[in-house]
């Protein structure tokens, strides 16, 4: 096997800065002198159980570890007489690369310590999740070239990690999303520019929805978007030897590349490749459905293959300001109904992609509109779920140099379009609408709907899904808003 880059070594990682902030808004810090280049695996990590946390789950599974346990690296037993000399060449290069391999160890444990340090200050993570963390190194599934995509203000970046070593190790342990896929494969990750396609998504965002999954011990889990595989090998983790992880993903190189990965390190997670939107349903029941592509409608395969009492935790991207973590709890009647306890932002399902954006050359009807493109556009969590609900519509904005721009499309007629478009030192707005249906207005008489209702926040709203569709509604579920 190819020798691969190590990570910088623990003294150097201490040496730099405690917390994450810094370089490119991605939590780099400084470049590290270039390190030497060996295998260097890591060992695995077992859980120690603790005085607390021993007897049964409410179904008769095995309880979940507690955060007062702790998940420890196991070291190969101490020999209880002196070493003898090494007595060939060989021997002694053996015992000089296993003392490198414990420096490896030892950095690459404390880059995980500090991403886990780092997870803490964006939620309050439980310690399942954080031992699944520990158990689960994140840089067994990053490529050696990918795209770091740190979010505004900062600009994407390659990482290598054979000419750039120390930016690729630090980039992996940071909180940053990490993109492997540009324009479905059609082009390259060094070309750096082009639609996030698969991606390795934020450490905090992963814990986050994984914390709202709480999968249990010998759960039998379907994820929906393999992306590098880490979120499946997470999810094996927590669902344990007699639990079940299956994850489908629809791309079949990106599939290919997840099953390696999971291979590599030793995860019990099966790839199967297919469209996730019809579920898997040869294997159904499941009593965890984990989504990790962004959705606007919730696909009722997923509803039907779980089980009454089971958990189905998306990504619900409505596309108006914010995208939002849905947790939905599967009832005996066969419908779902939950609430929005977060934000959560993925890459769109293949199928519900938006369509072709709306033309900005001043086709169309036009109009001045006294409501500035962005109260639209960026309206914040809670506003967005009741415009999108109201009137069914997808909106997404553009900033240039000189102009804000916000498109407003009807998903089911591309023929349909309005722009609002600011120009900077113009104190009118202009929009430009298409179609027979005045999106504009609609939209902007949703917005002052919500205003009119106190401006309640997106922990206020929830969703009903049935096979008929789904229904948003404010604080019961018997008053519904739309679809």
């Amino acid at each position: 096997m190819a020798p691969l880059n190590t990570p910088p070594s623990a003294a150097a990682i201490a040496g730099r800065h405690r917390r994450w902030p810094g370089r490119r808004g991605c939590g780099l810090t400084s470049r590290p002198s270039r390190i030497p280049r060996l295998f260097a695996p890591v060992r695995d990590c077992t859980i120690t159980p603790g005085a607390r946390g021993e007897g049964e789950h409410r179904d008769g599974k095995a309880r979940r570890p507690q955060q007062s346990q702790r998940c420890t690296v196991q070291s190969r037993p101490q020999q209880g007489h002196a070493r003898r000399p090494p007595q060939t060449e060989g021997e002694a290069r053996g015992r000089q690369g296993q003392g490198r391999q414990e420096v490896v160890e030892e950095a690459v444990a404390l880059h995980v310590e500090r991403l886990i340090e780092h997870i803490g200050g964006f939620d309050d993570i439980q310690g399942f999740v954080i031992e699944a963390i520990r158990a689960v190194p994140r840089h067994r599934f990053i490529p050696d070239v990918a795209l770091a995509a740190p979010g505004d203000p900062a600009q994407p970046f390659v990482i290598d990690r054979e000419a750039d070593p120390g930016t690729w190790w630090d980039t992996v342990y940071s909180h940053c999303p990490i993109v492997t896929q540009l324009d479905d494969g059609a082009t390259g990750i060094r070309a750096g520019a082009g639609a996030y396609t698969s991606s390795s998504s934020a450490p905090s965002t992963v814990a986050h929805l994984l914390q709202l999954l709480d999968p249990e011990p010998d759960d039998r889990v379907l994820e929906v978007g393999a992306g590098t595989g880490w979120t499946a090998a997470l999810l094996a983790h927590l669902a344990g030897p007699y639990g079940s992880v299956t994850t489908i993903e629809i791309d079949e190189v990106v599939a290919e590349r997840a099953a390696e990965n999971l291979a590599v390190a030793g995860a019990h997670a099966q790839v199967v490749a297919g469209d996730g939107a019809n579920g898997l349903p040869g294997r159904a029941p499941y009593d965890r459905v984990h989504v990790t592509c962004g959705v606007r409608t919730i696909p009722y395969p997923w509803i039907e293959q779980c089980r009454p009492g089971g958990v189905v935790v998306a990504p619900y991207c409505p596309g108006f300001g914010d995208d939002h973590a849905l947790r939905l709890v599967r009832m005996p009647d066969g419908t779902a109904m939950g609430r929005f306890p977060g934000h959560a932002s993925y890459m769109m399902m293949r199928s519900q992609r938006p369509g072709p954006c709306a033309a900005d050359d001043g086709s169309g009807l036009s109009r001045p509109t006294e409501v500035h493109p962005r109260t639209i556009g960026l309206a914040p969590p809670g506003a967005d779920l009741a415009m999108a609900a109201i009137t069914g519509l997808y909106a997404h904005i553009s900033r240039e140099e000189h102009r804000f721009l916000t498109y407003v499309v009807d998903p089911a007629d591309p023929g349909r379009w309005a722009v609002a478009v600011h120009r900077r030192g113009e104190a009118e707005h202009t929009v430009y609408q298409m179609g027979d249906r005045p999106l504009w207005d609609e939209v902007t008489e949703a917005y002052f709907r919500w205003i009119g209702w106190g401006e309640p926040g997106r922990d206020r709203f929830g969703m009903t899904v049935t096979r008929d569709g789904q229904h948003i509604w404010l604080d019961t579920p018997d008053h519904v808003i739309g679809g």
